[in-house]
């Protein structure tokens, strides 16, 4: 797979480290923000937001909201990815993070359906699509600077820099829910404890913003401005000449992101909800989950510099397929070592083909177009897991309560991400040192 187009210039690995950091801390604020969401979405907001008793209504409710965030990330994707193409990585990543922290802090301001009625879910869902706007531009962006920034014959290890983001922004949102959780009762818990987490975005933003101010720019973009050869066009570059490297790089990313959110978001709603698991066990299931998903992460990205992107992204694929039915038979079954080991073992798997996505996604698309195309690709899989874990709940009240219907929703998925893996070869562009 390639990064560039043009010569790719010599390599600080200094400069590399320290910009792979201020992706990180960008990214792992952006899935705290985000994660802060799903996981209000299935313990808080189906409560506070909407005014019924159908406690399955109220959670397709609260998930449909989640899944207007997911709508609103393509639009982001194709401003900011534009942008980005146009005027450089560093500008349009110091405003997408500021974009994501202050929605954030005023979500955990934004009054419930009792104080201020309908006007609540209102708010609720604009401040989500403004959110969705400012993230369809963030991914993709600090993926990019963090591999255009990195010797070629280690983009595979750095370009899972930014995917650990995931995993830190669960530990941080989940961790926060389950202290404080544990530290209040329910209904103060209910009432306003659930904000605090929202309101520490606004810290964890300034510190955001510090590291980030230090980033260096993309070598590579940076060469195309010095020879005048930035794309005027990028969205119609991309959609006219790559419109099959979008959809392989969708599907490439759908595991990672959809699956995730019906192995996380979904199976704490249904555990909570019909199973009436303790939320604290959920919430720490997701918590050790996300340990030990960190280590997938970074071995995922060493072996892909060995082995090939595309062989990762096929065995993760084919692996959370078989490992489905036992997943969700391990949460039903209530126990409490279980359940942890189910969602433990679900995420791992999936997280194998998400360690390899970034670099996969930047090696599809040449430096010109490569930030609109990534964030097409990314948001276009963003888009549609938006809707999983609202398909697997109103499923869920289709059959009964049953929870196969899930099951084989995250078969079909891992069976797309595998498909995709097969084509990562013939598409991507052949410059940079990570195998195909």
């Amino acid at each position: 797979m390639s990064i560039s187009s043009a010569t790719t210039p010599v390599i600080d690995e200094k400069v590399t480290k320290r910009v792979a950091l201020g992706a990180l801390v960008g990214t792992a604020l952006e899935w705290y923000d985000f994660f802060l969401f799903t996981t209000a979405s299935a313990l808080v907001f189906n409560i506070q937001f909407f005014a019924t008793k159908d406690a399955i209504l109220a959670g397709i409710f609260s998930f449909g909201t989640l899944a207007v965030g997911f709508v609103a990330r393509p639009v982001g994707g194709l401003i900011f990815g534009a942008l980005g193409d146009r005027v450089g990585r560093k500008r349009i990543l110091m405003i997408t993070i500021v974009g994501i922290g202050v929605v954030t802090g005023l979500i955990g301001l934004l009054p419930n359906y009792a104080a201020i009625g309908v006007a609540a879910p209102v708010l609720l869902v604009l401040l989500r699509i403004v959110q969705g706007l400012a993230v369809g531009g963030e991914w993709s962006g600090a993926m990019i600077i963090a591999v255009e920034n990195a010797p070629v014959e280690k983009r595979g290890r750095y370009g899972a820099m930014p995917q650990l983001g995931s995993p830190i922004g669960t530990i941080l949102s989940s961790g926060g829910f389950a202290l404080l959780a544990f530290l209040l009762s329910k209904d103060s818990f209910d009432d306003w404890g659930w904000r605090i987490p929202f309101l520490l975005a606004i810290p964890l933003l300034l510190i955001s913003l510090w590291i980030r101010s230090r980033l260096s720019e993309s070598p590579e973009f940076e060469a195309l401005m010095e020879e005048g050869e930035t794309e005027h066009a990028p969205i119609r570059g991309v959609l006219g000449s790559s419109w099959k490297q979008v959809l392989v790089g969708a599907a490439t990313t759908m595991l990672g992101v959809g699956g995730f959110y019906l192995v996380t978001t979904f199976v704490v709603f249904y555990g909570a909800t019909v199973l009436k698991i303790d939320r604290n066990l959920l919430l720490a299931a997701t918590l050790i989950a996300a340990v030990f998903e960190v280590f997938i992460l970074i071995g995922g990205g060493r072996l892909a510099e060995r082995f090939g992107a595309s062989k990762i992204v096929i065995t993760g694929g084919f692996l959370s397929a078989l490992l489905a039915f036992p997943v969700f038979l391990a949460v039903q079954s209530m126990v409490p070592f279980l359940v942890i080991l189910g969602v433990t073992v679900g995420v791992c798997a999936l997280s194998i083909p998400y360690a390899v996505s970034g670099a996969v996604l930047t090696g599809l698309f040449p430096t010109r177009t490569r930030y609109t195309g990534v964030a097409i690709s990314s948001n276009l899989a963003g888009l549609l897991s938006g809707f999983v874990p609202m398909i697997a709940t109103a499923t869920l009240a289709a059959s009964g309560n049953s929870w196969v219907p899930s099951a084989w929703l995250l078969i079909g998925i891992s069976l797309l991400t595998a498909v995709a893996g097969l084509a990562i070869p013939a598409l991507s562009i052949k410059q940079h040192g990570l195998k195909a």
